[in-house]
């Protein structure tokens, strides 16, 4: 699984932040490594040189094999915090997403998409 971090030109912190984003997202996101090729994280603030109440904001993207991509959005007071909400929900729709995939018995459903 690759982990791709993108930053506008507010964010400070550079390789440093990358490396933490990197470990974080892979270690919270291990289990997914079978099925989810990139995960691309987005990291802005939006006020610019402002400071302001939620005004930093993580996109994450994952990257399925063989579906569409998921993608969630988390706005908070501080970027670690942003991108740690990122990653639950992320977590989250991936669960959701790759057990439409799955039956109950953990059989591929008529649901998977065929090629």
């Amino acid at each position: 699984m690759q982990i791709q971090v993108n930053t506008d030109d507010h964010i400070q912190g550079g390789e440093s932040l990358a490396k933490w984003i990197q470990d974080e997202a892979s270690t919270r996101l291990s289990r997914f490594k079978e099925n989810v090729t990139r995960v691309e994280v987005f990291l802005s603030d939006l006020d610019g040189s402002k400071s302001g109440v939620n005004d930093k904001r993580c996109r994450a993207e994952a990257r399925v094999a063989g579906r569409q991509p998921v993608t969630v959005t988390a706005d908070a007071d501080k970027m670690a915090a942003a991108f740690v909400a990122a990653v639950d929900k992320l977590e989250r729709a991936l669960d959701n997403d790759l057990g439409r995939a799955k039956d109950r018995n953990a059989r591929d459903t008529i649901r998977a998409a065929q090629e």
